[in-house]
């Protein structure tokens, strides 16, 4: 790692919202920006795309390009038009047209995904680089606590990645269809060059946790020199993480993930009950030859009313340790 850095390698991994979060944040930080993206939803316009034409589900890839793009006005017009659905009841209708632009350079670049990323990339002048986390399209499946009664208590296997977001059993793990599916290897050397690492916010068992079942992708994060930030969700989602706690959603990071080399765990300081209990769950989350983790509580919520992460507040944060990188003294984790 290098001892004095004026553009942080920063790595983000998720999907989604919870992503586009993280990527908005950091591109205040840095230029040299890389995200990687769970390729695995099967729901909407990604759904029917990869169903009929066989590529990624282009959703949150086009998401987190979007939070990428360039503040130029061209930029940003081609921002909006990328999010923009079709409207009224043809065949267009749901479909946003960077799902269709992506999935028809795929077809234009042989199934190259990453070279089409590249493209669009170019044309809205994005802060960084968007990757799939998989070169192929995924599935995930995930054990859940049976909601039948009487005797039967063993748990159900349920696939799909909506069918694991909306489930209103309780997840115990997920697991992805391939069991070893290839990583995109730009993603795993992005990983390899980082200064920081960010996991999370978002969906914990369809956007975040599936990245680690990638075992080129764990392998990366197993021997990184990177600072890996784990950051909280503000509140359980409704469906796969109903009643967790931060420190349940930490405990399930553990169990898929026991090697991961964590540096610190970001929570907001307003949404953390018991902060001695979540204290022990990020010590819990030592590995072997590595400092332990710290917790670092900070305001990073939008309000206090919502479920969002600021973007805002969520840079200050992540600036707070960047700037510790090198130095001889470490922030002191809090409380």
């Amino acid at each position: 790692m290098n001892q004095a850095i004026d553009q942080p390698r920063i790595v983000a991994l998720g999907g989604g919202h919870g992503l586009a979060a993280t990527l908005t944040a950091a591109r205040q930080l840095t230029t040299r920006l890389t995200a990687i993206v769970t390729v695995a939803d099967d729901g909407g316009s990604s759904g029917l795309i990869r169903r009929d034409h066989d590529v990624l589900p282009p959703g949150d890839l086009r998401m987190a390009l979007a939070a990428v793009a360039g503040t130029e006005p061209a930029h940003h017009d081609m921002e909006t038009l990328l999010q923009h659905r079709f409207a009224g009841r043809g065949s267009l209708a749901g479909h946003p047209v960077g799902n269709l632009l992506l999935t028809g350079l795929i077809e234009v670049f042989a199934g190259d995904t990453v070279r089409a990323l590249d493209s669009v990339g170019g044309l809205i002048g994005a802060v960084g680089r968007v990757l799939p986390m998989s070169t192929i399209p995924l599935e995930i499946t995930a054990w859940v606590d049976s909601l039948e009664g009487g005797d039967d208590l063993a748990p159900k296997l349920i696939r799909g990645q909506v069918a694991v977001a909306t489930t209103s059993a309780r997840v115990r793990s997920v697991q992805l269809v391939p069991e070893r599916p290839p990583a995109c290897l730009p993603a795993v050397a992005a990983i390899d060059d980082a200064d920081i690492v960010v996991l999370g916010p978002g969906s914990w068992f369809t956007s975040v946790l599936p990245h680690l079942l990638v075992p080129d992708l764990m392998t990366a994060l197993e021997r990184t020199s990177a600072r890996v930030v784990v950051v909280l969700n503000l509140e359980p989602q409704a469906g796969e993480t109903e009643g967790f706690s931060p420190q349940e959603h930490l405990s399930v990071l553990r169990a898929h993930a026991p090697r991961l080399p964590v540096h610190t765990v970001l929570a907001d300081a307003s949404r953390v009950v018991d902060r001695r209990g979540l204290l022990s769950a990020v010590q819990a989350l030592r590995t072997t030859g590595r400092p332990e983790p710290r917790l670092v509580l900070r305001p990073v919520a939008m309000s206090q009313d919502e479920d969002r992460h600021d973007p805002r507040l969520l840079a200050v944060a992540l600036d707070q340790l960047i700037t510790c990188i090198g130095s001889t003294e470490e922030q002191p984790a809090w409380p």
